[in-house]
C-alpha cells in the first residue's frame, strides 16, 4: 500500500462517509468501517498496555502483534484483499503454547484485574473479541479472510494468557470469581 497521507484534515468525511483503500466511499456505519475501527482501537489499547512494565519477551510479542493488526486494518481497508498470512495465526498459537506452559491450571474463572498491566491486557482481550464479532458479522455480507477471523480469535486467547502472565510477573495473584458469592449472600 503506497503512502497516501498527504494531509490529515480533508473534510471529505463530513457527509458521514469515508474512503476505503480502493477508492470507494462507504458510510461510516458500514460493517467494514466498524471492523477497521475495532482493530484500530485494539491496536491503541495494546499501545497503552506497552507503557507498562513487562518482560522484554512479552513486549516484543505485543509490538509484533501491533504490526499484524496494522496489516489486518490494511486488509480490511482493501476489500477483496487477504494480507494477513496464516503463518501469523500459527505464530499466535505458538506463543499461546509458550506462555501457557508456565502457568498453573485454572480451577475457577478469573476476574479481569490484578496488576495494572494485566487489567489492561484484559481490556485488550475484550476489544479483540469485539473485533472478532464484527469480522464475523462482516463475513455474513462480504468476503472476509478466514485468517482475519482466526487471528482475532487466537489473539483474544493470547491476551487472556498474557494477563495471567503479567499478574504472575508482578508478584500478584489473579482475582478469582467467587461462584459461591450469591449463594452465601
Amino acid at each position: 500500500m503506497s503512502n497516501r497521507l498527504s494531509t490529515i484534515v480533508t473534510r471529505t468525511g463530513d457527509d458521514g462517509s469515508t474512503g476505503l483503500g480502493d477508492g470507494t466511499r462507504v458510510g461510516k456505519a458500514n460493517l467494514r468501517v466498524s471492523a477497521m475501527g475495532d482493530v484500530d482501537e485494539l491496536n491503541s489499547h495494546i499501545g497503552l498496555l506497552l507503557t507498562e512494565e513487562m518482560a522484554p519477551e512479552v513486549r516484543e510479542d505485543l509490538v509484533d502483534i501491533q504490526h499484524d493488526l496494522f496489516d489486518l486494518g490494511a486488509e480490511l481497508c482493501l476489500p477483496g484483499q487477504a494480507l494477513l498470512p496464516e503463518r501469523r495465526v500459527i505464530r499466535l498459537d505458538e506463543r499461546l503454547a509458550h506462555y501457557n506452559a508456565s502457568l498453573p491450571r485454572l480451577e475457577e474463572f478469573i476476574l479481569p484485574g490484578g496488576s495494572r498491566a494485566a487489567a489492561q491486557a484484559h481490556v485488550c482481550r475484550t476489544v479483540s473479541r469485539r473485533a472478532e464479532r464484527c469480522l464475523v458479522a462482516l463475513a455474513g455480507v462480504e468476503p472476509v479472510s478466514d485468517n482475519a477471523r482466526h487471528y482475532c480469535n487466537r489473539l483474544s486467547d493470547l491476551l487472556f494468557v498474557l494477563a495471567r502472565t503479567l499478574n504472575r510477573a508482578a508478584g500478584g495473584s489473579e482475582p478469582m470469581w467467587n461462584s459461591q458469592r450469591l449463594r452465601d449472600a
